[in-house]
């Protein structure tokens, strides 16, 4: 079945079974790999994308449901000055490690900064609730947050 959606910003149309998962298409049929595969049940947020300005799982989502829609990756987001401003912030405060958690990261911290330029703790807890990190123990990546809100100030 042929899918037309737009992946960061450009019409893309892709001819797969309509029940395989976005993940599976970003990843194997698009080459997009910065989405990663966790869990595939949905419970790692490894594979969080923003679906129509909205922080999905991949993994869960049949790509038929994106018809018509908007997919924003990694890949996308890092071309932005939003995306950039997350990114920075999460170097600078040490939130990267082993790296794999961190594309997830980078747009739940990016969607919790879209809905509220100026968090608090709790609530960037509660954003970042569904992404599991194995190596940094959450505190440098709320600290991420918090940077990027005040460096990000007039951004968001």
């Amino acid at each position: 079945m042929k899918i037309e959606f737009y992946l960061n910003s450009h019409l893309v149309v892709v001819d797969v079974d309509p029940m395989q998962s976005l993940l599976h298409t970003l990843r194997g049929t698009m080459s997009h790999t910065a989405t990663k595969e966790g869990c595939g049940e949905g419970e790692c947020g490894a594979c969080s994308v923003l679906f129509n300005g909205r922080l999905v799982n991949a993994c869960m989502m049949p790509i038929s449901q994106v018809q018509g829609g908007d997919v924003m990756t990694l890949e996308g987001l890092r071309q932005t000055e939003k995306g950039q401003c997350v990114i920075n912030a999460l170097l600078e405060a040490k939130g990267v490690q082993c790296g794999f958690c961190t594309p997830g990261m980078v747009l739940a911290l990016y969607a919790l900064l879209e809905a509220d330029p100026n968090p608090t703790e709790l609530a960037i807890r509660t954003a970042i609730s569904g992404n599991l990190c194995r190596c940094t123990g959450y505190g440098m990546i709320v600290e991420a947050a918090k940077i990027a809100a005040e460096k990000g100030e007039g951004l968001w």
